[in-house]
């Protein structure tokens, strides 16, 4: 099998000739994270495709790019994201453009960014030709302020006024939530034609312990409208596999997921989210892909500790419908490269 042929063996719940490997679920520059010379082509199964920057995106990169990442606002790509919606995290009383609305009239007149521009096409194809010519599976995620639904209404709004808005003022959450449904329907539809194999929808409703909202608000206000992004994507390529992320604990929906089509979760962190009774619930036909090391492991841990957490999650897991990567984000100044290439080498040799 090459790789993508495994991914996607994976992913439809069977099992390949070894677990495939995975560092993340979005786009990412894999080779700045090693020393010269050691990051390998072939390391990963999977690769994801990047959005083209607008002309005023490319004109904040170049001015960002010779700073390192603000611990408060991230890298250069976040703060570029930032910039197109007006959502300013470095001064917290003007943080969310919509906090101040007082109408449903306020909200309509917010000028939504043109994520769905034609320049954002540009050269998609290209890039999931070159990866699937490699034999590597490509993936695709939505431009969007943090997440698709969830996320990018409360950065709008403000945590606690789009909170209220979900009880008291349903008809200005299901205006906002319209919109940026109808902007990632359109970005799922963009990628979709250009031939990704995995489109990953990002949108953080879980913290540790709970979600941040309950389960019933989720299924009215957010399971139909993520349905409808998956319909809208797989009218235009049926075979499209849908992965599913969100940090901490989400349990409770990952039947209501399966339902509406998706195929994998992400990233079923260890602290949170206990993988071995979600797979005895669902077995191999949703597919995990995550799963290995807590908050501070890639971190801290030894080379041999990421090691033993390998052959564990692939002893207690099973080989089908698993796809093996860091539960926590590893593109961080403080992650060894010695950490990362363990865990890379673990699951070729125990996979």
């Amino acid at each position: 099998m090459n790789a993508r042929e495994r991914l996607l063996t994976a992913l439809d719940g069977g099992e390949p000739d070894r677990v495939p490997r995975a560092l993340g679920f979005y786009h990412m520059d894999l080779e700045s994270l090693a020393p010269p010379g050691q990051y390998r082509d072939g390391a990963v199964d999977v690769r994801f495709v990047e959005f083209p920057l607008s002309p005023e995106e490319k004109a904040l990169d170049r001015l960002a790019s010779p700073f390192s990442p603000d611990t408060r606002l991230g890298s250069a790509t976040q703060v570029a994201t930032y910039a197109r919606w007006d959502y300013r995290p470095e001064t917290p009383e003007y943080r969310s453009p919509l906090a101040g609305a007082r109408s449903l009239d306020d909200l309509r007149r917010f000028p939504f960014p043109d994520v769905s521009a034609s320049y954002h096409a540009k050269g998609l194809a290209r890039q999931v030709q070159a990866l699937q010519a490699c034999g590597l599976a490509a993936g695709g995620n939505l431009p969007h302020l943090g997440g698709e639904l969830f996320e990018a209404a409360w950065r709008l709004r403000g945590l606690e006024n789009f909170l209220i808005d979900l009880i008291k003022r349903p008809a200005w959450a299901h205006f906002l939530l319209d919109r940026l449904t109808d902007l990632a329907r359109r970005n799922a539809e963009t990628l979709a034609r250009a031939g990704v194999d995995v489109l990953a929808l990002d949108d953080d409703v879980g913290m540790p312990g709970t979600m941040i909202i309950s389960p019933a608000t989720w299924r009215e206000f957010f399971k139909p409208r993520l349905a409808t992004i998956i319909q809208a994507a797989r009218a235009t390529k049926p075979d499209l596999r849908i992965l599913y992320h969100s940090d901490g604990y989400f349990e409770p929906i990952v039947g209501d997921l399966m339902e509406i089509g998706v195929n994998a979760i992400n990233p079923l962190q260890p602290d949170h989210m206990n993988a071995a009774r979600i797979r005895r619930r669902f077995g191999p036909r949703l597919a995990l892909w995550g799963t290995v090391g807590h908050h501070t492991t890639f971190s801290f841990a030894t080379p041999d500790d990421i090691r033993r957490e390998v052959r564990c999650r692939i002893e207690t897991l099973g080989r089908a419908g698993l796809i093996l990567c860091p539960a926590y984000d590893i593109d961080e100044p403080d992650i060894p490269w010695d950490n990362i290439a363990a865990f890379l080498d673990a699951v070729k040799a125990y996979g």
